[in-house]
């Protein structure tokens, strides 16, 4: 079997379970994390036939695909802002969505100039340690903080750290506890990717998301969608400095109300910012003392 021929067999494979552009991509990555060659090299030696060590990883790694296991759990793998970051089922995939947050706190601290080399940047929920990684990686004179209730995602995140050797300070703490305030640094910015899909809209989703995916980093009680904005937002007003800024990444559609929340809350010059495939999915809101 070539390289080529393996390639085509999996796509096929995937097409009963996946949009034909998602199986090629899926096919693609497997292919790439197989032999290390990026989608150009893959086509430029497609006709190399594969070892048989290669195909039998190839058939264990299909059987696992077609259980609706993630691609980036059944590799133990996932790009995030030019770092390959390892994940398994105890954090959220990261998601494009998110390097675009990244992308805003980034250009909005470097254009500060000289204030970025003392910034202190808490991130809530950290899961895989994506947000904190990238931000560290990109402003390396930053201090970044970054907490998770998990200590399973934890460890994830400190084996990423350690993987880029990123300074990268994690603490294990719940934002909903009383004591998170004293158990937390005071901080300039805070970011958070933070659970906010209803339980009700559990039944609506992909078997590859609600079967794998932490439920703890996805989910929250229908009747309090909102709870960690809330709890982010009292958080702040005791660890956040003066001037400080919240970056959130939020749900489609509860833009208005978590918007209302906010502005109920003390906080003032909101900016929501769609993501590119046009949404509003992301807020930045600045501290109003009063």
């Amino acid at each position: 079997m070539t390289i080529h021929q393996a390639q085509q067999q999996l796509k096929v494979q995937l097409y009963d379970i996946h949009e034909p552009s998602e199986a090629e991509a899926i096919a693609a990555m497997v292919i790439e994390s197989m032999t290390g060659w990026k989608r150009i090299d893959q086509i430029i030696n497609k006709t190399l036939p594969l070892t048989k060590p290669q195909i039998a990883w190839l058939e264990q790694i299909t059987s696992e695909l077609l259980m609706h296991r993630p691609v980036q759990y059944v590799l133990r793998e996932c790009w995030f802002a030019n770092l390959r970051l390892f994940v398994d089922e105890s954090v959220l995939i990261p998601r494009p969505e998110t390097e675009e947050l990244v992308d805003w706190i980034i250009r909005d601290l470097k254009r500060v100039g000289s204030g970025v080399q003392s910034t202190r940047i808490l991130d809530i929920g950290t899961g895989s340690g994506c947000i904190a990684l990238a931000l560290q990686s990109a402003m390396p004179s930053s201090a970044i903080f970054a907490c998770d209730i998990s200590q399973k995602a934890i460890e994830v995140a400190a084996r990423n750290a350690n993987t880029y050797q990123l300074p990268v300070n994690f603490i294990l703490a719940d934002i909903l506890a009383s004591g998170a305030a004293s158990a937390l640094p005071h901080i300039d910015v805070i970011v958070s990717n933070p659970p906010y899909i209803p339980q009700k809209g559990r039944a609506s989703m992909n078997r590859n998301v609600v079967e794998f995916e932490p439920s703890i980093a996805l989910f929250v009680p229908d009747d309090d969608a909102l709870i960690f904005y809330r709890a982010i937002a009292d958080f702040a007003k005791t660890n956040l400095t003066e001037e400080g800024s919240i970056y959130f990444e939020i749900h489609e559609g509860s833009a208005n109300e978590i918007v209302q929340l906010l502005g109920e809350l003390g906080w003032q010059n909101v900016e929501l910012r769609n993501d590119m495939q046009g949404k509003e999915r992301m807020i930045r809101v600045q501290k109003v003392e009063k």
